[in-house]
């Protein structure tokens, strides 16, 4: 490069440079419009600003001549520098500038980084920016110079914003800290490097850090400027605060082009005014498309096409989802259904929330600043779509269902009708080839006809002319118009999806179409081929061979190896076929067969995730395909995993079926893989079938279970009255029944609910009477689970003396039994009573032990649990900063358990913490949410830590505000009987 004006004026390339005042300006004004005019007037008031001598043109010339002669001695060319009437400039080529070399890398960059080539993207952002050498022509003090200089300034900052962003994407946060900080120090007013700096400080754990840099911005715009922050920063400081960033990860993970769109068929035909239109709208900015149509009518094919050809456009993420709106599945929750997003974008299962509200936050967040293309599938209703949507104009959502979907604000719906005539034969054509349809285009017309136009008939008709080359087409007419119809109910005038699919059908052998019909009675989407085998009766390798011979035949899909699917339609057709009455055995044998196979699977992989509790997995039975069971059940969790999703389907098949003792086992069977994985909702939906399955057999036994187990979920959810009546009914059965460990065992998970609702003393009751029972039967495990019970409730009773001794000898028949989660939990146990008796000491080393324990098992509750209470030590010892990143570790524990309580009291201790370190507005900000929180959830307990909070945020600037909440708090801490109320009593006598 000949020019440098990134930094001091360069000249000739190295150092050198133009040293007379005038001469400095005039080449500074030419090389900030370089290949262009500068007018003299321009260059005049640049020199001599207000005051221009009369001579100035004379001198300006005087000036230009001495450059010329400097550019000789450089080597540069003396014409470089043109002279014309209007005034003057400088000819460059296109890498002598380095300001112009510097544009060109940073546009290069954002079309890398739009591209997803993120690594290339970064790499040219550097090299860009390191041509600067410092403020742009820096020493040349005009102010025109200044003001244009000024603007280049700019650019720098902006290219390293847009640098700085890509490398946080690319997950290179830490290196970053310094650079950033610097930044921010230079230019305080940045809201957006400043939100950056706050980003990567969080991503390495220093949400502390993350805050002050916060609330130095805060400061620094009310006293500069006398604003707040914008809304963006202020939305990225509840984030940092709340620890929701530290919910999506603890480091920023990098985020890679997510590429989830299913293939393209190469033979798209006709709609192409469709595409047309919608590529248009695109282009003008409807972010939001919604697709609608009848069944078959290619409505997925469409949009999957549109979104392949737009997909360069957004790069960061291409995601497909079906949402079974109109399918034998049950339509997705827009909670399941972002849950499924969320792992295509490459979110860790284990840190999507429980909670519909922190998922479609956490969702939100993931799609922030990313340029996606989001395909919402086979919609039911807008209701279903809607929280699907993201925020800002960045993404592209097509939609498609068949029905229209009123009611999605910012919708452009497009119907799509059937093919027209021309478009048919044309995709006639493509199928078989187009020499056969242009040899008879009467039947091509007359197949095309009787598929009704349907691309979906077309196709799967077509296939099989294609493989007879010996058939006419009007062979294939001549089928279509003699065979009856049994899908009616798909029917368009006189034209039929059915008879396409009855074709392919009778194309098969026996054996393969009793398989296709039997396949029909699954309810889910996907199958594998050992399902296959059980609903035909048949060895593996045979079933095998039989879903070949159907896949051949586009009745069946293999989305992936191993794994089948039937689309809708065909699925219909299989299910009318099944459901005739002379086939009346064979459908119900079959359901049976399908439900006894779940079940055993189930159940097998249960047993020994269950220890405590498989006794209650009743399975007398032995299973119809035991051999079948054994391979399934070797996948474990991995077999669980994958047909979680079809749980509440299969126990809703067996009550509509009247298979009552599948259904409350088939529930009872999948409880601890819902509770575990938080599927709540689901867990609740099965057991509630389950237990009017066990009512309406008259087994009590079956009751009293599914009573118990359907109580987990609304104790986990926060929903301890309903909890704890389905509870006190499980009981009274077993006590009736004489079954004793059964009604000891619900007796504890009573007190636990009694205890979670703060009535310590009907907890007590419950303890005890479990603790006589379990010692009689001589049951160790047992027992030790009632002590722990029973030390965690003492603790929260403020009994410290007597929950000290209870979790002693819990620790003691804990060890005995070798259980190393009932070991943990006596010394979390330990350790926080020691905390609460002020031996600091032991109470670490406790905790710290217990705390290892935790990790190793991978209890996430209990592990948050010791955080907090390790963090609660750390702030009472003057360290608040290291009590908030503990509180905010425990955070991420309690919402990957799924408890919704926890949660709230972890972030009440999280504001405690940001209080101590001065920080009221922040800590005022937090315990609100809390407030609101938890009385949603009517958490009186956590409802008065957050009143505590706030009174404690307000006593030196609103001291009557601060009197009222504390009053508030009081109250619920004696409604619950909680030891907290002694502390609230002290800072009230404190106020007066």
């Amino acid at each position: 490069m000949r020019f440098g004006i990134l930094g001091p004026l360069r000249v000739g390339g190295g150092e050198s440079t133009v040293t007379a005042g005038r001469d400095r300006v005039v080449l500074a004004m030419l090389l900030l419009r370089a290949g262009r005019l500068v007018p003299i007037e321009e260059l005049v008031d640049a020199v001599w600003e207000e005051r221009p001598p009369a001579t100035a043109r004379a001198q300006l010339q005087t000036c230009v001549s001495r450059l010329r002669r400097r550019f000789t001695e450089l080597g540069l060319a003396p014409e470089t520098i043109i002279t014309d009437p209007v005034g003057y400039g400088v000819r460059t080529a296109p890498s002598d500038l380095d300001a112009e070399v510097f544009a060109r890398g940073v546009e290069e960059a954002r079309a890398a980084s739009a591209a997803g080539r993120l690594a290339d993207a970064g790499e040219r952002y550097r090299s860009a920016l390191a041509l600067w050498r410092g403020p742009a022509l820096g020493g040349v003090p005009s102010r025109s110079v200044r003001r244009r200089a000024q603007a280049l300034d700019e650019q720098r900052l902006t290219a390293l914003e847009e640098c700085v962003d890509v490398e946080l994407r690319l997950g290179h946060a830490a290196e970053l800290i310094d650079e950033l900080a610097e930044s921010v120090d230079q230019h305080p007013l940045r809201e957006r490097l400043r939100g950056q700096l706050m980003v990567a400080l969080s991503s390495g754990g220093r949400q502390a850090d993350a805050l002050a840099v916060y609330r130095e911005g805060r400061r620094s715009y009310a006293e500069d400027l006398g604003i707040e922050p914008g809304a963006e920063l202020q939305a990225l400081h509840q984030r940092v605060l709340a620890g929701d960033l530290a919910l999506a990860g603890r480091e920023i993970r990098p985020i890679a082009p997510v590429r989830s769109l299913p293939r393209a068929i190469g033979d798209f035909t006709g709609r192409q005014q469709t595409l047309a239109r919608l590529a248009k709208d695109v282009e003008a900015g409807a972010r939001i498309q919604l697709i609608d149509g009848m069944a078959g009518s290619g409505k997925t094919t469409l949009a999957v096409h549109l979104a392949t050809a737009l997909a360069d456009d957004y790069p960061d993420a291409q995601l497909y989802i079906d949402l079974h709106g109109h399918s034998e599945r049950t339509p997705l929750t827009p909670s399941a259904a972002v849950a499924t997003l969320l792992r295509q974008l490459g979110v860790p299962v284990e840190r999507v929330p429980t909670n519909q509200d922190d998922r479609l936050a956490l969702w939100r967040t993931e799609l922030a600043g990313r340029r996606a293309l989001l395909v919402l599938d086979n919609a039911a209703t807008a209701d279903q779509v809607t929280p699907l949507l993201p925020n800002g104009s960045h993404c592209l959502i097509l939609i498609t269902s068949r029905r229209r979907l009123v009611g999605v604000d910012e919708g452009r719906p497009s119907s799509l009708p059937v093919l027209d005539t021309d478009e048919a034969v044309e995709l006639l054509g493509h199928v078989v080839g187009v020499d056969r349809v242009a040899a008879e285009p009467g039947a091509a017309t007359e197949v095309v006809r009787r598929c009704g136009h349907l691309p979906l008939a077309i196709r799967l008709a077509g296939a099989r002319l294609a493989h007879r080359p010996r058939w006419r087409i009007a062979d294939l007419a001549e089928r279509l118009t003699s065979r009856p119809d049994p899908l009616a109910e798909f029917e368009a005038g006189d034209r039929s999806v059915g008879r396409a699919f009855a074709l392919s059908y009778a194309q098969v052998s026996l054996a393969a179409q009793r398989a296709f019909r039997l396949l029909g009675l699954h309810p889910g989407v996907r199958f594998d081929d050992s399902v296959a085998a059980v609903l035909a009766e048949l060895p593996l390798p045979d079933a095998q061979h039989l879903l070949d011979e159907l896949v051949d035949a586009h009745l069946v899909e293999e989305a992936e190896p191993g794994r089948y699917r039937l689309h809708d339609l065909v699925r219909e057709y299989a299910r009318t076929l099944v459901a005739e009455p002379e086939r009346a055995v064979e459908r119900r044998d079959g359901i049976e067969r399908l439900l006894d196979h779940h079940l055993h699977v189930a159940t097998t992989i249960a047993r020994k995730r269950e220890l405590s509790t498989a006794h209650s997995l009743i399975v007398v039975a032995e299973p119809i395909r035991a051999d079948l069971v054994s391979i399934a059940a070797e996948q474990g969790s991995a077999w669980l995993d994958e047909n979680l999703p079809l749980w509440t389907a299969l126990v809703r098949l067996a009550e509509t079926e009247r298979f009552l003792r599948h259904c409350w086992q088939l529930a009872r069977a999948c409880w601890h893989a819902q509770f575990e994985g938080g599927r709540l909702d689901e867990l609740i939906e099965t057991h509630s079938a389950g237990l009017r399955a066990a009512e309406e057999l008259g087994d009590d036994r079956a009751v009293a279970t599914m009573l118990n187990y359907l109580a987990s979920a609304h104790y986990r959810l926060g929903d301890f009255s309903e909890s704890t009546r389905l509870m006190e009914r499980s009981l009274e059965i077993f006590r009736q029944l004489g079954l004793r460990r059964e009604y000891r065992n619900t007796l504890g998970n009573l007190g636990t609910s009694y205890a979670a609702n703060f009535e310590f003393r009907r907890a007590r009751e419950c303890y005890d009477a479990a603790r006589a029972l379990a010692t009689r039967m001589g049951d160790k495990g047992a027992l030790a689970n009632e002590l722990n019970n029973l030390s965690m409730t003492l603790l929260l009773w403020g009994r410290n003396d007597e929950a000290l001794r209870t979790a002693r000898r819990h620790l003691g028949i804990a060890r005995e039994v070798g259980d190393p989660r009932r070991v943990g939990n006596a010394l979390g146990h330990l350790g926080m009573l020691r905390h609460r008796m002020g031996d600091v000491g032991p109470a670490g080393r406790l905790l710290r032990a217990a705390l290892h324990i935790k990790r190793q098992v991978g209890a996430r509750f209990g592990e948050g649990e010791v955080l907090n209470e390790i963090g609660m030590m750390e702030c009472e010892a003057g360290r608040p900063e290291r009590a908030a990143d503990l509180h905010r570790a425990a955070l991420v524990a309690m919402t990957e358990a799924g408890d919704r309580i926890a949660q709230c009291g972890s972030r009440s201790l999280l504001a405690r913490a940001i209080l101590e370190q001065g920080d009221v507005t922040s800590a005022l900000d937090l315990y609100r949410r809390v407030l609101a929180d938890a009385t949603q959830i009517g958490a009186r307990y956590e409802q008065g830590r957050a009143l505590e909070g706030i009174g404690r945020c307000l006593r030196t600037t609103d001291p009557s505000a601060a009197r009222a909440h504390l009053t508030r708090a009081l109250s619920l801490f004696r409604q619950v009987e909680s030891p907290d109320r002694h502390e609230v009593e002290r800072l009230l006598a404190e106020l007066g």
